[in-house]
């Protein structure tokens, strides 16, 4: 195990904030819609329920239409403003309709001549989705015309956002939800990036202090322009109260198709290599009583890749102990049935969602080191800490909680306590909704930490 060693950015400053990616609604349960956003708004303390006469407009513009994780962050915040606010989509899919369900107004805009444009492989090619580029930067700014903030939630929305800034000269947010370095992202975007939080945008909100110090780092700009706001988590959802919850273990397994009677360690996340579902194979190979679950599928056009797990289980003879649940819904009843949940991104994590919610679940965590894991997770204390890439490492310290309950039930709580006072929905809400109302009705202030115009 590695023991990291970094700051508690929890603690460092009032103005590191918290941001929750929604398990809210990821997470379906048996709450009905109505039930949800009445449960949203009761978590926001009175201070922002007093503020309800002067709620701004909101436009939120995501480009995607699937169920990312940067889509699953919105996904509460939009709930919370859907009085007055709008979601502009810039593709559609499964997120429309999960928005819809929930009450948001949607507005879809699509155009496959952007939609195509690839973040690892903008180039000259590009330049033939210009026509197609103006059309939706031209859109965004005639919608953001009637709304009193431009909430950007995605890369390819900042930088569409940002080219109709002049036009619509409404208050510009990215939310940054990635570490924007060449690890993800190529030359090109890397610029572009630049030249629109330079040029297009007036207000930034980190995930993450890994994702506000890549960007930091690509910009230049001071720390004091990138506030961090965690995601965070329904805590009383993933602590149990589902429909499986009053049913004992081997039932809840059996309910899902899942052995009753094994150790299971659960990898929950969309496919892609960067993810580590390959590493998690390599690793339960090693363990010869233990069953890997793999929550989730390809979203992104990644198939290839998922193909490839299915056919290097085959070949690791694992196919008995490997089981692909596909893509779900309610990601609590299934994380409650795990013995451990593993992370293992073989690149820096900008965030580590599905740690906090195992955390919550109670439920103890083994992630990869890097990114904004080490701000989440301390070492042997709510979790253990891995080497990236490293499945041997992986496959000991998985072999070690199976061996050690009693250092599984002490790591599963202080995980749990530690997501409930550091990351949860409610905190996310009062926060993220503070921030808003003091950009739509900024109090006048000497060198605010949020305004990027001085440091253009």
């Amino acid at each position: 195990m590695r023991t990291p060693t970094h700051l508690d950015h929890r603690t460092k400053s009032a103005a590191s904030l918290s941001i929750p990616s929604t398990t809210l609604l990821r997470d379906k349960g048996p709450s009905t819609a109505t039930n949800i956003r009445e449960s949203a708004v009761q978590r926001t303390d009175s201070a922002t329920a007093s503020l309800s006469k002067r709620e701004p407009r909101i436009l939120f513009v995501d480009q995607s239409g699937q169920l990312g994780g940067a889509e699953i962050c919105l996904l509460p915040l939009a709930i919370q403003c859907t009085r007055r606010s709008e979601v502009l989509l810039l593709s559609d899919g499964p997120f429309r309709e999960r928005l819809q369900a929930e009450g948001v107004r949607v507005s879809v805009d699509t155009d496959a001549r952007v939609s195509n444009i690839k973040k690892d492989r903008m180039g000259f090619a590009a330049l033939g989705s210009l026509p197609g580029i103006v059309r939706q930067v031209r859109s965004i700014a005639t919608r953001g015309k009637s709304f009193d903030i431009i909430f950007l939630n995605t890369q390819k929305a900042l930088i569409l956002g940002a080219f109709g800034r002049v036009l619509h000269r409404k208050p510009t947010i990215w939310h940054v939800h990635d570490i924007v370095s060449r690890d993800h992202f190529g030359r090109l975007h890397l610029l572009l990036i630049k030249w629109a939080v330079k040029v297009g945008v007036d207000h930034l909100i980190a995930n993450s202090r890994a994702s506000a110090d890549a960007l930091i780092e690509l910009t230049g700009l001071p720390p004091s322009a990138v506030p961090v706001v965690h995601n965070g988590v329904d805590m009383a959802r993933f602590r149990g109260n589902t429909v499986q919850a009053p049913m004992p273990m081997n039932q809840r397994r059996a309910a899902l198709g899942l052995p009753t009677d094994t150790f299971l360690v659960g990898l929950f996340g969309r496919f892609t290599a960067w993810k580590g579902q390959h590493v998690a194979l390599d690793a339960i190979a090693r363990i010869p009583h233990a069953h890997l679950v793999l929550v989730g599928d390809a979203l992104f056009g990644e198939t290839d890749y998922a193909q490839g797990l299915r056919a290097q289980a085959k070949a690791l003879g694992i196919e008995e102990r490997v089981h692909f649940a596909g893509f779900q819904h309610d990601v609590a009843s299934w994380m409650n049935v795990m013995d451990v949940v593993v992370h293992a991104s073989t690149q820096p994590e900008p965030f580590g969602l599905v740690i906090i919610e195992a955390m919550a679940a109670g439920k103890p965590v083994i992630a990869s080191d890097g990114g904004a894991v080490p701000e989440i997770l301390r070492d042997r204390e709510n979790g253990l800490i891995v080497e990236p890439a490293n499945a041997p490492e992986l496959a000991d310290a998985i072999s070690r909680l199976q061996r050690e309950p009693e250092l599984a039930l002490r790591l599963a709580a202080q995980g749990r306590a530690d997501a409930s006072q550091h990351f949860s929905i409610e905190r996310y809400l009062r926060q993220m909704t503070r921030v808003l109302f003091d950009i739509a009705a900024p109090a006048p202030k000497a060198g605010s930490d949020m305004n990027l115009a001085k440091h253009r």
